[in-house]
């Protein structure tokens, strides 16, 4: 019987090169499925199917898969990001080297997503406010619905990346001076902050106190599929103003909100970098996940989000990457989910903008059950991988090799994901 391979203490270094560290396959390929919650949840939402979305079937299928299973995938991202940027950071590297590898695989493939969402949904450019704060990756820090879902609404979540990214290098040596029998201890009270946060949004700040799964599709009347999605429609762009619940916004979409998910992740890496991670079973965490999950049905909307997902998430990442390293294998690493994870950042990005189109020449002006919006998720679902396999290899993949530095081209460390 081998004896597994040991747990990375520390950056190995040979004659004076480093020795980069270890891929981690199954981490790469969970983003997929954390991709894949975040797109069931919006084909529910965002393909408005008449009178499906209308029905009482429709009602009860959102009661079992409402917003909290789309927010779970984010937080999944939020904490994996952590995790591998403080991976794949190389001790030396030049900050100025990170932002730019930063920037390098954030923007391109959503600047492509936002000019194929404006092409398809005909957004008005004269209307700056519909369109900027968004391409400029600024829009969470407003407190408008008509800013945050502006343009193509998933990439709310790329302006809480950003921010993490901006942070990591300037926090970096704080995050290094936690003794290492004392990471457990400081992500505990990581853990413990995301909660005093939150609750302190649902005692102090107005907004949704019930425990009521309240994130339901935007419909208009009529028994006929419309041609737009609200969020996609011409009285949406024209909108000067849409309010958004205060608590709900600082809770879920304001950036520094969300940056202790990510730190949580970073610590997480040193833990199982310096040997205080060990577990190989993947059970209990997940079981852990499943639970606290299945909490968030009985607790405020300030709590489903993220508050109660975050600490069996980095135990789920963790477990996961420990795995890897003793060669384990599982479904995550295995080489079709790997590649769909490779591709989960523009499937990610690319899937509002597909379901935009499908509405528009397909859906719309027409009515359908259950089985018309079954048969357009799952076209969605084939267009956006094609999608987002192309953005891929054409966009992300050779603009990485040829612009984000020589060590990018030799072998890149799994990509973070945003979502």
């Amino acid at each position: 019987m081998t004896r597994p391979p040991e747990v990375l203490p520390a950056p190995v270094v040979t004659a004076g090169v480093e020795q980069r560290r270890p891929a981690l396959p199954s981490l790469t390929g969970a983003r997929w499925w954390a991709a894949f919650a975040v797109f069931v949840l919006h084909a529910l939402v965002f393909l408005p199917v008449y009178p499906f979305q209308k029905s009482e079937l429709f009602r009860h299928i959102h009661e079992w898969m409402p917003m909290q299973l789309g927010a779970a995938g984010v937080t999944f991202f939020f904490v994996l990001s952590g995790f591998i940027i403080y991976w794949s950071y190389k001790p030396g590297m030049s900050v100025k080297l990170f932002y730019r590898r930063r920037v390098l695989k954030i923007y391109p493939t959503h600047l492509v997503a936002a000019a194929a969402f404006v092409v398809v949904a005909g957004v008005p450019l004269h209307r700056l406010v519909v369109w900027l704060p968004n391409l400029l990756l600024v829009h969470a820090w407003v407190p408008k619905w008509s800013t945050v879902g502006g343009l193509n609404v998933p990439s709310w979540s790329l302006c809480s990346e950003m921010l993490f990214y901006l942070s990591f290098p300037l926090l970096l040596p704080l995050v290094r001076r936690i003794p290492t029998r004392r990471l457990l201890l400081a992500a505990v009270l990581l853990v413990v902050a995301v909660l005093a946060l939150h609750a302190a949004f649902y005692l102090w700040v107005p907004g949704p106190k019930g425990i009521a799964n309240a994130f339901a599709p935007r419909l208009v009347p009529g028994d006929s599929s419309p041609h737009f999605e609200l969020h996609a429609s011409q009285a949406w762009f024209a909108q000067p103003d849409i309010p958004v619940a205060q608590s709900y916004w600082l809770g879920y979409t304001f950036p520094p909100a969300r940056l202790p998910e990510f730190f949580l992740g970073v610590l997480t890496a040193r833990m199982v970098l310096e040997g205080r991670w060990h577990s190989t079973r993947l059970a209990p965490p997940l079981l852990a996940l499943v639970v606290c999950y299945a909490a968030t049905w009985v607790v405020p909307i300030d709590f489903k989000m993220s508050a109660l997902l975050v600490a069996p998430t980095a135990a789920v990442v963790a477990t996961l990457a420990v795995r890897d390293l003793r060669g384990i294998p599982g479904l995550n690493s295995r080489p079709g989910v790997v590649w769909l994870g490779n591709i989960s950042y523009a499937f990610y990005l690319i899937q509002f903008p597909v379901m935009v189109l499908v509405t528009r020449f397909l859906i719309g002006g027409r009515e359908f059950g259950i089985l018309g919006w079954a048969g357009f998720a799952l076209l969605t679902l084939v267009l956006a991988t094609a999608a987002a396999a192309a953005l891929y290899h054409w966009v992300d993949l050779p603009i990485m090799n040829r612009f984000a530095g020589r060590s990018a081209r030799r072998a890149q460390a799994p990509p973070t994901m945003t979502p």
